[in-house]
């Protein structure tokens, strides 16, 4: 856990000790949103559709964007800003594809931020990019607190998790623009996992996103979340167009 989240905190803090160091995530926070709100801007002008992909660690992130960038490089100029604690091992999966890609390591730190993927930007030529895929660190609670500019949000469970964690991870999946039912080819194996179940726990919380299931590894289920991807990028280009014709933003 991290310290500029406030996840480590002391839990027994009171009187101005505990006034200030809600001051400084509070500040903290807002500087998270304006430089958001910085990058969001970036990615409007050069008409780069951004998705980020959170889940707990070992949901499968990576292989679903190894299955997906092998098909979606033909049709589409794609990139991705890999978040993890330490190493470049799942970056280095991702350049095997030919696929531009930078490591962003976070240290002890257990999320992305805005600051983090404003610096990693600059290795990027958002012009020639359509979609950029962010894989955020591997964390179902401090990422959802955290925006990164990004458009949408791809919330990732895999089937050997439990179908309960909507429900015990609420901020998390409330936040999901989608949620992915990953592993499906494990699913026989795990027999108390229910799919019905799991979103029955996303819909109590007032969510209406789409729900996919799929296996990253024999196939099934890709071609729905390829078409669910292609969707979004031709939406968003229609929206940038529209802006451009209304003489931009304001």
């Amino acid at each position: 856990m991290c310290v500029d989240c406030g996840c480590s905190g002391p839990p027994e803090m009171s009187g101005p000790q505990k006034t200030a160091s809600v001051s400084l995530l509070q500040n903290l926070h807002q500087q998270n949103q304006n430089l958001a709100a910085h990058n969001r801007e970036h990615f409007r002008s050069a008409g780069t559709l951004v998705l980020n992909l959170m889940s707990s660690p070992g949901a499968g992130k990576t292989a679903l964007l190894e299955a997906t960038l092998r098909t979606l490089q033909k049709t589409c100029r794609c990139a991705v800003l890999e978040g993890d604690l330490e190493t470049e091992l799942d970056a280095q999966r991702i350049r095997a594809l030919n696929i531009p890609v930078i490591q962003i390591t976070t240290g002890s730190a257990c999320h992305l931020d805005a600051q983090l993927v404003h610096k990693a930007l600059h290795g990027l030529d958002l012009a020639e990019i359509d979609i950029l895929f962010i894989e955020n660190v591997g964390n179902l609670v401090c990422p959802a607190s955290f925006d990164l500019g990004q458009h949408l949000n791809i919330v990732l469970l895999s089937v050997t998790e439990g179908d309960d964690k909507p429900a015990k991870y609420p901020v998390m999946f409330r936040t999901a623009d989608l949620l992915v039912i990953s592993k499906l080819d494990l699913l026989p194996y795990v027999g108390d996992f229910r799919v019905d179940r799991a979103e029955n726990f996303l819909r109590t919380l007032a969510s209406r996103a789409p729900v996919i299931s799929l296996s990253a590894r024999s196939g099934a289920g890709l071609d729905e979340w390829l078409v669910w991807v292609h969707t979004q990028k031709a939406e968003s280009s229609v929206n940038k167009d529209m802006t451009v014709e209304h003489g931009g933003a304001g």
